[in-house]
Formats: structure tokens, C-alpha cells, sequence
């Protein structure tokens, strides 16, 4: 009995250590592998976003530049009404202070619609460009074989599977091939 009780022992043990090994040879032939890609670069790093951003300030300088302008001019209307208010008569002083009010008025209907105007271009900019950021990231993991991309921020991960640089690279020369990096 006691060789009995030994060999399922035996038997007992073997069967354990398959069991444990098991799950260690199932991942030893398809290992999956991860990688990450931190959003807030890419967003601000890829080539795209850097001559949107470019393009929105060449189209909205003059604009602003205008709005500048005219709040120098509010600036220097007010210096002058502050200085000469006291030896103004009455009704020259309530024009000038209309006048300095129609004119803040103006500038700021003006600095908010500059600002209204440049959110909305720079969302289409971003939505435009965040499609080919995207596709690229998928193209780059798909060509090095990932199973999953995942997007920062993340509470943790190994910079081993960073692959936000490659993706930027991606994106700076598209003709290429991607490049080989874990």
C-alpha cells in the first residue's frame, strides 16, 4: 500500500507540475505582445500638429494684429481722457467717454468672436489631424506585429513598449517602412 500511496503521489505531483507549466507553454507559443503610445505627444510633437498650429497663427496674425491695434488705441483714449477730463467740458467729457466705451465694447465682441472663430478652426485642424496620427500609430503596430496599443496616460507602463517615438518617426517620413523597435 505504501508503494501504492507513493506513486499517486508521484502521479499527483507530475500532474501539478503540468498544470503550472501549462499555462507557460500556451503564452511561450503566442505571446501577446503590448505596446504604448502616449497621446498628449504625439498630439503636440507630430509633424501635422505643428504646421496646423503654424497655419492657424499665419491666418489669425493680421486679425490679431488688428485687434492689438485697436486695444492701444482704447489704451491711449482713456490715458488721454484720464489726463484731460478735468479741464473738458461736460458734454466732451460724456463723448469721449462714450466713445471709449463703444469702443471697449467693440474690442471685446471682437476678441471674443478672434477666439470663438480660432477653437473651432483649431478643432477641425486637430480632428483632421489626428486621423492620420491615428491611422499611422495603427499602421506602425500592426507592420511590428502588436496585438494591443494602449494610449496614455496610464498609470504604469514599462518604457520597453513605448513606441510613441517610432509612431512620431512614422509620421515625419510616411514612405518609409516602418522601423523595427520593441
Amino acid at each position: 500500500m505504501r508503494q501504492d500511496a507513493g506513486a499517486a503521489c508521484k502521479l499527483i505531483g507530475a500532474l501539478l507540475a503540468v498544470l503550472v507549466l501549462l499555462p507557460l507553454s500556451a503564452s511561450a507559443q503566442s505571446p501577446t505582445k503590448i505596446g504604448y503610445v502616449d497621446l498628449k505627444r504625439l498630439l503636440d510633437d507630430a509633424p501635422q500638429m505643428i504646421e496646423s498650429r503654424a497655419k492657424l497663427e499665419r491666418e489669425f496674425a493680421p486679425r490679431d494684429e488688428a485687434l492689438k491695434a485697436d486695444e492701444a488705441k482704447l489704451a491711449a483714449l482713456k490715458q488721454r481722457y484720464d489726463r484731460d477730463s478735468a479741464i473738458m467740458s461736460k458734454d466732451d467729457a460724456e463723448a469721449r467717454k462714450r466713445e471709449i466705451d463703444a469702443l471697449d465694447r467693440a474690442n471685446k465682441r471682437t476678441r471674443e468672436d478672434l477666439r470663438n472663430e480660432l477653437n473651432t478652426r483649431a478643432a477641425a485642424e486637430r480632428d483632421r489631424a489626428w486621423q492620420q496620427i491615428q491611422n499611422s500609430a495603427i499602421e506602425y503596430a500592426r507592420a511590428q506585429g502588436y496585438d494591443l496599443i494602449v494610449p496614455g496616460p496610464v498609470i504604469y507602463f514599462n518604457p520597453t513598449i513605448d513606441i510613441t517615438d517610432a509612431v512620431l518617426d512614422k509620421l515625419k517620413h510616411p514612405g518609409q517602412a516602418a522601423r523595427s523597435k520593441p
